[in-house]
């Protein structure tokens, strides 16, 4: 069973930056891929950026070249660096993992970012 614990959520003002972790339970985290999701209140989940277990990056173009996706595969954790906030990426930030086999999802609970001055 694969579980995920977010957490590094917080309030912030525009223009500042956060750091979201994600722990991953699981022996085999190397060979799957990672990403995080948000959604906003009233609004659908949307892809922010993924990695897969070769380290290949992809990001949603309203946020590339602010947002870092990275894993540590040896600590088991998912990170995603967030520079240059702004208003409109206030949302609950949810960590996924896809199990390489049966492409599964697995989700974390969610971590809220709200960004407001």
């Amino acid at each position: 069973q694969v579980q995920l614990v977010e957490s590094g959520g917080d309030l912030v003002q525009p223009g500042g930056s956060l750091r979201l972790s994600c722990a991953v339970s699981g022996k085999v985290f190397s060979i799957y891929s990672v990403g995080w999701y948000r959604q906003a209140a009233g609004k659908q989940r949307e892809l922010v950026a993924t990695m897969s277990h070769a380290g290949t990056t992809n990001y949603a173009s309203s946020v590339k070249g602010r947002f870092t996706i990275s894993r540590d595969n040896a600590k088991n954790t998912v990170y995603l660096q967030m520079n240059s906030l702004k208003p409109e990426d206030t949302a609950v930030y949810y960590c996924n993992t896809v199990h390489p086999l049966t492409s599964f999802h697995y989700w974390g609970q969610g971590t809220q970012v709200t960004v407001s001055s």
